[in-house]
């Protein structure tokens, strides 16, 4: 037996037990509240219903938290794409004094807490009028030090032969950066933009502190406050689980292959 072998031997029981709840929620959402409710509980429905579904999209509010989060995910990973790779580009072509200084402070950032950061943010977010609406959800989200170091180091590892003939043919700094630098960095923009996309949909923390108002909630701040104000109605709440974890999961099959290249890319590699 090879060791290739031995490894799936052994990763397969672990992906099994990762898999299982996400299968058991799968499952609870097309159960009737009777199965649910039942002890010991059912690992299978005796029969299926899309009662959960139908409910979180006619009776309750859900819809107008799909589409609040899909705007501020979808504003996160073009800020993403846009200011960190162009950061990136800056820090690892671009000669300019203090470079050294300005990337180390960047990356200094990443070793703040996030929750050292929230009472100053929020005060600063408040001053500027942006409490209780969707853009204090987006704006964090516009940019981040871990974006922008992913996409120097996968710059760093494109040859400069390239951008130099791309020179000499006459395009700009940014002519080159768009035509040359970016189409050969999707395997890092499909990486990156997994990250943020998961990051900022997921988010909770911050859109609790920060919108009070039911109708600029988030999937994950309506689903959190779902459960009370609905007696935990276990179908409509698990239907609501599986419909936020399908991007995610969707986003991640599509985007895996590019993984690979990016860590071998990018000096991430652990």
């Amino acid at each position: 037996m090879t060791r290739r072998s031995l490894a799936h031997l052994f990763l397969m029981p672990l992906a099994l037990l990762f898999v299982a709840p996400l299968v058991w929620m799968a499952l609870t959402a097309f159960m009737p509240d009777a199965d649910i409710n039942t002890y010991p509980p059912k690992l299978w429905p005796e029969h299926f219903t899309l009662d959960g579904f139908r409910r979180i999209f006619t009776e309750d509010e859900y819809p107008l938290w799909l589409a609040n989060t899909v705007i501020v995910a979808g504003s996160a990973v073009l800020g993403h794409v846009v200011l960190c790779s162009l950061a990136g580009y800056g820090f690892a072509r671009i000669e300019f004094r203090g470079r050294g200084v300005a990337f180390a402070a960047v990356m200094a950032t990443i070793m703040v807490p996030a929750q050292v950061l929230m009472i100053p943010t929020f005060l600063l977010f408040k001053n500027m009028g942006l409490i209780d609406t969707l853009g204090a959800a987006i704006v964090p989200w516009l940019a981040s030090a871990f974006g922008v170091f992913l996409m120097r180091q996968f710059f760093l590892s494109l040859p400069k032969e390239l951008e130099e003939a791309a020179v000499i043919d006459g395009c700009s700094r940014l002519g080159v950066f768009f035509r040359v630098v970016l189409p050969l960095a999707r395997p890092a923009l499909a990486t990156l933009v997994v990250f943020t996309l998961l990051g900022a949909w997921n988010d909770l923390i911050w859109p609790l502190i920060a919108i009070s108002s039911e109708s600029g909630y988030t999937l994950q701040l309506g689903l959190a406050t779902f459960a009370g104000a609905r007696h935990t109605e276990w179908s409509a709440l698990m239907a609501g689980n599986v419909v936020a974890v399908l991007p995610l999961v969707l986003a991640f099959i599509l985007a895996q292959r590019h993984f690979v290249a990016t860590m071998s890319f990018s000096g991430l590699k652990g």
